[in-house]
């Protein structure tokens, strides 16, 4: 090793140096990969080499969270120092002086990935910092420099007059004095008193807003759509967008004008209106060469602009105090005897809201409404048939009241020129006025569209997207906002186009003020804005405000744009984009979620407002699609449905997998409109993931009451084991006070296995209809005795196959019907019944699922059969009491049929196949020694006893007899709805009952074993 310390990177400060000596205290000292391994680090960080034991610091040991051959240390800006990674070179802040990848806070941990202030930087992971070395993953991270943005005084100027430049456009020096002409002097200052109102109130909440966290292009459109949602925004934004575009063709329009008065009559080309057309036009395509060749210049124009606006308008005061008689004739008369952004956007209103008001009262003061602009017409007589107020400074204009006059506040639109001392000046400053403004509003429009189309809202609109240059200029959404700016350029009428824009850009205001209003009321950690100025109810204020004058200025076109953003919103509701912006509405959703569960645990239960809300064991939640759909079916809308998993293993539990699944599939649920919540945990056997189940899902109120799973089919063909925790599960349900719903096809419930062979054969699918295959393990209720795929990591969602008849390899005639059978209940059932075999009262939970099931309407076409138990004697009043009960219900029934013959004898040869079934799990304690049966019975609990055989021998034979009835009468039901037996604990063993439940649901349609908690869900009081 050198004696000599190395030298610091470039951009760093020399290595840290011990107190005292000439040498630095740590050295780097680049090492393979390869090399590194062998050592603590683990390849992960480069090593470490201490130069001497005496030059380390006395609290050089190793802590907690320190490995001391980690990393390489050098020294960083205000003594912090870094890691050096071994993968990216990426410098880790050092600490609390020592070594550490535990990073201090840093801004660059919190952008965004497209941040255009900086790069991203990732922090050490909680696995990096928790799990142990060998399964700390190696992830990069990039390097990057802290970047502060100050605002200053600059940035206050520049907003302001950004904002000052906007505000005085063409309505200032083009209409100003029309509005003065219609409304006088007190109305005009009373209309711009409430502009100034509307923008003060919507410029504390835009404040409020764009302090809340980096603002990104778009404008408007990102205020709204990252605060209320997409809904408003995707509405929004396109309103926006297309205001700001109608905006250029006002402000080319107001230019245009100016252009054509300045025209003497002859120089005309046609006429006035296709002249400003003409101008119009020509001067959009030289605005658009302008904006794609490059804004660069735009910034330092701005000075420029300001001040021949500035000079304009102190040209139009002095020129006011400067009464010329030669003017009299045109009606002037002079005076006679009658934050940065925050602060600068604030300031820009309060200076040109008083040049707006100064500018009407200066108008009315200085100029009378009509003016004929002939010397001759002087006051000639009386004043008794002269009413106006030309006639008191000597001039009759009373000709005007006939129209054809061109002078005068209600008829020349240039009357700031009249007025002004150099009337070139003011048009100087009418050009500069439209033309940035217009500039502006074509660089905008674009700029909006652009980050509307990025975040996918609507669809087909993605081509606007696209960037080109370094800047990524939006050039399609620049000649898509050329075109509408065109087309209103193209209406030439200034008093038109107008009030168009204005309502679109109030409808704007509007959700601005809602938005600082919504998101108050979200009580979200997260709205925090560093502008502090507002009020949620001011903010609501304006928004109110805004749509007032919405309608003042021009209902119809109100009314037009309302509509227009509630059927954007509308569509955007329906199509659900795939964003997630942290919006108001999410917050405030939350808020209203939580505050309605607490309130719900303060009210009791009431059999009226009960409803299945059921755990349903799904395995991962599309591997058995004819569970899913089912539960779904009566659940939807009515109840609670959460799919458990049970993942087990032999290896330690992966929780970081587990959680990312968890996302994953029920982002899958949401995709395909299945109202459920996915919730697995690990356990190490089946029983104890669904105790977890079974006792901590849910929230309050909003817990399970019903457990539901598939029948195991297989059950044969395994180890009893697993039968008897599939049969305790169940004993457990009952425990908690659960109602049980066991859902057995005779072609089986669980698909995945056919996961298994399409990931062995490596075929992709091509796209199919509503086939769900898709990855799991061996699970509750398989039905396969092979195990199933546990490869999850294969890819990144459920598989969906959309066409049965061609699917991408060939499948077992028994898979084939697997796969049909699993997509039944997804489809329309066609005209049948639902068979309701009530033959216990267990609260009403058998009938409460098959009435739920026919208010769908993949169901509506079935109609309710129920079958009850009864004797022959009484089946006539046992028929007229059910019938009555169902009334009372108030649930629809066709047909009522009581079996009378329930408890004769069944079949020998079906009682021969239940002896058969049964024979391999028989215990036979009487052809051993009772101590060696005993044992027996210990190590193997589920097996049946002789005693236990002949105790049950009359139960035996009502499951074979109930069998035997069931294919008699319900052999072609769409459903075949069941009370479950019931087995007492401790008494009735795993497989006997198993055999039972097994004989009376084989070789039928899709029965439904269902067994309430004996609590009444059933009521006919009201």
């Amino acid at each position: 090793m050198s004696d000599q310390p190395s030298s610091p990177p470039a951009g760093h400060k020399p290595a840290l140096r011990a107190p005292g000596s000439s040498q630095s205290r740590f050295q780097v000292d680049p090492v393979a990969e390869a090399a590194a391994a062998a050592g603590e680090s683990k390849g992960r960080f480069r090593v470490v080499n201490f130069l001497s034991p005496s030059d380390a610091a006395p609290d050089a040991g190793v802590n907690g969270d320190t490995v001391r051959s980690e990393a390489s240390l050098h020294s960083s800006t205000g003594g912090l120092s870094h890691f050096s990674d071994t993968h990216s070179s990426t410098y880790y802040l050092r600490t609390f002086g020592h070594n550490t990848i535990d990073a201090v806070p840093n801004i660059d941990f919190y952008r965004q990935t497209e941040a255009p202030l900086g790069e991203k930087l990732l922090r050490p992971s909680l696995s990096e910092l928790h799990d142990e070395l060998d399964k700390v993953c190696a992830e990069h991270l990039s390097p990057d420099a802290l970047i502060t943005v100050n605002l200053t005084v600059k940035n206050c100027k520049n907003a302001t007059i950004r904002c000052m430049l906007n505000i005085w456009g063409v309505m200032l020096f083009i209409r100003m004095s029309w509005i003065v002409g219609q409304a006088g002097i007190a109305l005009s200052c009373a209309v711009v008193l409430m502009a100034i109102v509307v923008t003060s109130i919507t410029g504390l909440s835009t404040s409020a807003i764009a302090t809340n966290g980096f603002v990104r292009g778009g404008g408007a459109y990102y205020l709204i759509s990252r605060s209320l949602g997409p809904e408003f925004g995707g509405s929004i934004g396109l309103i926006f967008a297309f205001a700001n575009a109608v905006a250029v063709a006002m402000y080319v329009v107001g230019f245009a004008e100016t252009v054509v008065e300045l025209l003497d009559v002859n120089a005309l080309m046609t006429d006035e209106i296709n002249d400003i057309r003409i101008v119009g036009t020509l001067t959009a395509v030289l605005l658009l060469g302008i904006s794609v060749a490059g804004m660069e210049w735009e910034a330092k124009a701005q000075i420029v602009l300001m001040v021949i606006l500035v000079a304009a308008i102190c040209n139009y005061f002095i020129g006011s105090f400067i009464s010329l008689k030669s003017k009299e004739p045109q009606g002037f008369f002079g005076y006679n005897g009658r934050s940065s952004i925050p602060k600068g956007t604030l300031l820009a209103i309060l200076i040109t809201g008083v040049v707006y008001i100064a500018v009407a009262i200066s108008n009315g003061s200085c100029i009378v409404r009509d003016a004929t602009g002939d010397d001759n017409d002087t006051m000639v007589g009386s004043l008794e048939n002269c009413t106006d107020a030309a006639c008191t400074l000597g001039y009759d204009f009373s000709i005007c009241k006939e129209g054809g006059c061109k002078y005068g506040l209600l008829n020349d639109f240039q009357v700031m020129s009249l007025v002004s001392g150099f009337g070139p000046l003011i048009t100087a400053g009418i050009f500069s006025a439209t033309l940035s403004s217009a500039l502006a509003s074509l660089v905008s429009a674009p700029k909006v569209f652009q980050a509307l189309c990025k975040d996918k809202i609507y669809p087909g609109m993605h081509v606007f997207a696209k960037g080109y240059g370094k800047n990524k200029e939006p050039l399609r959404a620049y000649v898509l906002t050329f075109i509408i700016g065109l087309a209103f350029i193209l209406i030439a009428e200034l008093n038109i186009i107008a009030p168009i824009i204005s309502n679109f850009f109030l409808a704007s205001y509007a959700l601005i003020n809602f938005s600082v209003f919504h998101a108050s009321m979200a009580n979200s950690p997260g709205w925090r804005p560093s502008f502090k100025y507002y009020n949620k109810w001011v903010s609501l204020a304006g928004a109110v405000l805004c749509c007032v004058v919405m309608f003042v200025i021009n209902w119809w076109a109100a009314l037009l744009t309302n509509v227009i953003v509630l059927a954007l919103y509308i569509y955007v509701s329906y199509k659900k984009p795939d964003v997630n912006w942290g919006s108001s509405t999410q917050a405030l959703m939350y808020n209203k979620a939580l505050t309605h569960s607490l309130h719900l645990t303060g009210v009791e239960d009431h059999i009226k407002n009960f409803r299945p809300q059921c755990l349903v064991m799904s395995g991962y939640p599309n591997s058995r699609p004819a569970l899913l759909y089912l539960v779904h079916a009566f659940t939807k809308n009515v109840g609670l449905m959460v799919c458990g998993h049970v993942r087990t293993g032999f290896r330690r539990p992966n929780y970081k997998d587990m959680m990312n699944e968890q996302v994953r599939y029920q982002r899958w649920l949401l995709k395909t409109q299945i109202k459920a919540f996915y919730t697995p945990v690990f356990a190490d056997d089946l029983r104890q993931g669904a105790q977890y189940l079974l006792q901590t899902t849910g929230l309050g109120r909003l817990k399970p009451n019903t457990l539901v799973f598939g029948f195991k089919n297989n059950w044969r063909d395994g180890e009893m084991k697993d039968v008897e925790t599939y049969i305790n599960t169940i004993h457990d349900a009952f425990d908690l006070q659960f109602g049980v719903v066991l859902l057995r096809l005779k072609e089986g419930l669980d698909i995945s296995h056919i996961q298994d062979e399409i990931l062995t054969s490596q075929v992709k699918a091509p796209g199919m209809k509503d086939l769900l295959v898709s990855i799991n393990i061996k699970d509750f209720d398989s039905d396969s005795s092979k195990p199933s795929s546990k490869s999850t990591s294969c890819q990144s969602s459920p598989l969906i196959f959309r066409d049965t008849k061609k699917l991408p390899m060939q499948l077992s005639p028994a898979d084939e019907k697997l796969l049909t059978a699993s997509q039944q209940f997804q489809k329309k059932q066609s005209k049948g019944t639902i068979d309701v075999w009530w033959l216990f009262d267990d609260g009403g939970l058998t009938l409460l699922i098959p009435y739920l099931l026919t208010n769908k309407n993949k169901w509506r076409d079935c109609k309710i059969r129920v079958f009850i138990g009864g004797k022959i004697n009484r089946i006539d009043h046992d028929r007229r009491a059910m019938a009555a009960l169902l009334s009372k219900f108030r649930i629809d029934f066709s047909d009522i049929t009581v079996l009378g013959d329930i408890n004769i004898k069944p079949k020998k040869h079906n009682k021969k196949m239940f002896e058969e079934m049964i024979e391999p799990y028989r215990l036979k304690e009487d052809d051993m020694e009772q101590e060696a049966a005993e044992k027996l019975k210990a190590e193997e609990p589920w097996r049946i006893t002789d005693n236990e055989l002949e105790l049950y021998r009359a139960k035996s034979n009502r499951q074979i007899r109930l069998n035997e009835l069931l294919k008699e009468h319900s052999s072609t039901a769409n459903l075949i709805v069941i009370t479950m037996p019931l087995a007492r604990k401790g008494t009735v063993s795993s497989a006997l009952y198993m055999t039972w439940l097994d004989t009376l649901t084989k070789d039928l349609p899709p029965i439904l074993l269902v067994r309430g908690n004996h609590q009444s869900v059933l009521t006919f009081y009201s």
